[in-house]
């Protein structure tokens, strides 16, 4: 497991653990973390699970796909640390990790 902080745009903090193997954007949805919609379950087929990935933390989340990339052309307010959080996978070099909310979803 990996204890995972997810900040919501106004700064609520929501410290979960999270069963490895699971992705970040699971993690929220099965703790009813605000701000990650996952309309689309974790399919890589919207932006609703958008996060900005903490910067000590981007070499331990992986690449971004092609496909994932395509999606946050959908996102709104992409930065360089933005990530699909379906896309990323829990393990325990993550434990610690810290991913903050956009304002809006989409």
């Amino acid at each position: 497991m990996a204890k995972i902080t997810y900040i919501e745009h106004d700064g609520t903090k929501h410290e979960i653990e999270v069963a490895d193997g699971l992705t970040v954007m699971e993690g929220a949805i099965r703790n009813m973390v605000p701000g990650i919609d996952a309309d689309c379950g974790g399919a890589c087929a919207c932006a609703t699970c958008h996060v900005y990935v903490d910067e000590a933390w981007l070499g331990k989340t992986g690449d971004k796909t092609g496909v994932e990339e395509s999606m946050l052309d959908f996102a709104t307010d992409v930065q360089d640390n933005s990530r699909l959080s379906c896309q990323i996978k829990v393990s325990p070099e993550l434990d610690g990790l810290i991913v903050r909310m956009p304002e809006y979803q989409g």
